[in-house]
């Protein structure tokens, strides 16, 4: 039986393909093959409200104005040199990069446990080192390729499959418990760090542009380098790559697929205006 999600991301795709006959409940519900009344429970369970109003966060016209709003939200942050407010997940994590000489390494000597968890959004890969995070991934339902990438990004590295120690960082992840410190274990370039400590200060709930983020490591000309680094972003979500579309409020590719970037966006917009 298809999860939650999986029956969410189905419709969320529906709806990209339908984006402008705007499907109603009844045609959406009969994609799913699920009577009108059990997808609107199912939906409003999951996400928090109706899919309707899902649906009116995930239009262009919203999303720009939420851009903008972040816009200065982001300028007004940056000037004063505070973090975001609120309960932000940049508050509870620490980023701990490897040194240039540990990046040529690339891992070698380190060990590195991972382990497949089911999650909100589906099923992802969770890797961690003795000094943090090191890798998060969703995974569908073949997490080989998740795998695949961890093993490429750390050569050097030894690799171990042990649940046992990750389950304990996926619950602190997706858990609903109080948020509480988590250290990333990064390895990266100089100016992909940047980068991702930079989609760090983007509150749940806000988007940003592309350029957006190149103002904010002090490069309004990088756009394309930083579309590639936020690209090569190895901890989904808590890292929110997610959060970042183009500037005519086009959503936009995501390494583990479109319709759960609209998913997350959609689930985080209604914990803040739901």
């Amino acid at each position: 039986m298809p999860s939650d999600y999986a029956r969410i991301e189905k419709a969320i795709s529906y709806i990209e393909e339908k984006h402008l006959e705007q499907p109603d409940l009844d045609e959406l519900a009969a994609h799913l093959g699920l009577s009108s009344f059990h997808f609107q429970r199912l939906f409003s369970r999951w996400v928090g409200i109706s899919p309707k109003r899902f649906l009116q966060f995930l239009t262009i016209e919203h999303a720009k104005g939420v851009l903008d709003e972040t816009r200065s939200l982001l300028g007004a942050t940056y000037e004063s040199g505070l973090s975001s407010p609120g309960r932000l997940h940049d508050l509870f994590i620490s980023v701990d990069a490897v040194t240039p000489g540990q990046y040529k390494q690339r891992g070698a000597g380190l060990s590195i446990a991972y382990g497949v968890h089911d999650t909100p959004f589906g099923k992802c890969v969770v890797a961690v080192t003795e000094r943090g995070i090191c890798g998060l991934a969703f995974a569908n339902d073949d997490p080989h390729k998740a795998i695949q990438d961890l093993k490429r990004r750390w050569p050097g590295a030894t690799l171990g499959q042990k649940p046992r120690v990750t389950r304990p960082v996926a619950d602190k992840i997706f858990g609903n418990g109080a948020p509480q410190k988590l250290p990333l274990h990064l390895q990266g370039t100089n100016f992909q760090i940047k980068v991702w400590e930079a989609l760090l200060r983007i509150p749940p709930g806000h988007l940003s542009s592309y350029g957006d983020v190149a103002r904010l490591v002090g490069n309004e000309s990088a756009i394309r380098a930083v579309g590639h680094a936020v690209a090569q972003n190895p901890i989904s979500y808590l890292i929110p790559c997610h959060r970042v579309i183009r500037k005519m409020g086009v959503f936009g590719d995501y390494h583990w697929g479109s319709a759960r970037k609209k998913a997350i966006i959609g689930w985080e917009a209604a914990q803040r205006f739901g």
